[in-house]
C-alpha cells in the first residue's frame, strides 16, 4: 500500500534503537525524509546509516537529549517544519512510589509529558498552515492498565493523553491528527533489561521468566519494533486522516478490555 508520504519530513525522537528506530525505518520505507535522534552518537550514526542503506531515504542524525531546550532546538533546526512528529522518550526506571522524591517526579513529568507537549507546540502551527500533520505519541499500556513500579511513567503519560484529548479535536479540521500508540511487551533493549532484573529477583532463569510472560499474552510472543513501526507509519499516512484522539494498543491482546 502506498501511504502517500513520499517527500514528507518526519522527526522521530529517541530513534537510535528500539521502537523509535522501528518507526523511523517504516517512515523511511514509505518515502519520508527522516530526522533520527538519540543520546549515544555512535549508536545513532549507525542507525542513520542502516536506514539510508535499507531505504535510500535522506536521514539526518541529531545527537541530543529531547528533554532539554537545547536538544529540541537542535531537532527543529534540522527540520523546522516537520510534517510528522513522533514523540518518544525513555521513561523513569521502575521504582516503588514511596521511593520517589520530588525531583525525580518532576524529571519524570518533564520526560514523558512536558517534552512531547513542547515539541508539539513548536511543530503544529506549520502543520495547520499546510493542511497536513501527523503527531504520534509513543506512550505505554500503563496508561490504561497499572504496571507495578511504573506509577510515575503511568501518571506522566496519562497526563499527556488527557492534555491532548482536547487539542487533537481543535486541530482536526486543519488536517492534523494526534494519536497515541501504546506498546505492550515488545522485544527491545529495555524489555531485556527488565527481564534480566525481574528474573533474578524471582529466582528464575531468563528463559523461564520469558516463557511465563509470553504465556500470559494471547499472541504467545513479544511484539517487535518492525511491526510497531508499521502501525505508526499507517497512522501517519494519508489513509488515516479520519483517525485522531485515539489510544492504539499494540499488545498482542494483553489488555483484557472489551472497550
Amino acid at each position: 500500500m502506498d501511504l502517500g508520504l513520499k517527500g514528507k519530513t518526519a522527526i522521530v525522537c529517541a530513534s537510535s534503537r528500539g521502537l523509535g528506530k522501528g518507526c523511523a525505518m517504516a517512515l523511511a520505507e514509505a518515502g519520508c525524509d527522516i530526522v533520527v535522534n538519540g543520546r549515544n552518537e555512535e549508536t545513532l550514526n549507525a542507525t542513520a546509516g542502516e536506514i539510508r542503506s535499507a531505504t535510500g531515504a535522506s536521514v539526518t542524525a541529531v545527537s541530543a537529549d529531547v528533554s532539554t531546550a537545547e536538544g529540541q532546538k537542535a531537532l527543529l533546526a534540522a527540520c523546522p517544519e516537520p510534517d510528522i512528529l513522533i514523540n518518544n522518550n525513555g521513561g523513569p526506571p521502575p521504582r516503588k512510589f514511596t521511593e520517589l522524591g520530588r525531583e525525580e517526579i518532576i524529571e519524570g513529568v518533564i520526560q514523558n509529558m512536558i517534552t512531547p507537549i513542547e515539541l508539539l507546540q513548536a511543530s503544529i502551527g506549520a502543520m495547520r498552515q499546510k493542511g497536513f500533520g501527523r503527531i504520534i505519541n509513543i506512550t505505554s499500556l500503563s496508561v490504561v492498565m497499572p504496571i507495578e513500579g511504573l506509577d510515575l511513567s503511568s501518571g506522566a503519560r496519562a497526563g499527556l493523553t488527557s492534555f491532548l484529548a482536547g487539542v487533537c479535536r481543535e486541530v482536526a479540521g486543519d488536517g492534523v491528527t494526534i494519536n497515541q500508540v501504546l506498546p505492550g511487551k515488545m522485544d527491545t533493549d529495555r524489555l531485556r533489561t527488565t527481564v534480566r532484573n525481574a528474573s533474578k529477583a524471582r529466582g528464575l532463569s531468563e528463559e523461564d521468566f520469558i516463557a511465563q510472560q509470553q504465556a500470559e499474552i494471547p499472541a504467545h510472543r513479544y511484539g517487535n519494533a518492525e511491526e510497531f513501526g508499521k502501525v505508526c507509519a499507517f497512522l501517519c499516512s494519508v489513509h488515516a486522516g479520519y483517525i485522531t484522539g485515539q489510544n492504539i494498543k499494540v499488545d498482542g491482546g494483553l489488555v483484557p478490555y472489551a472497550f
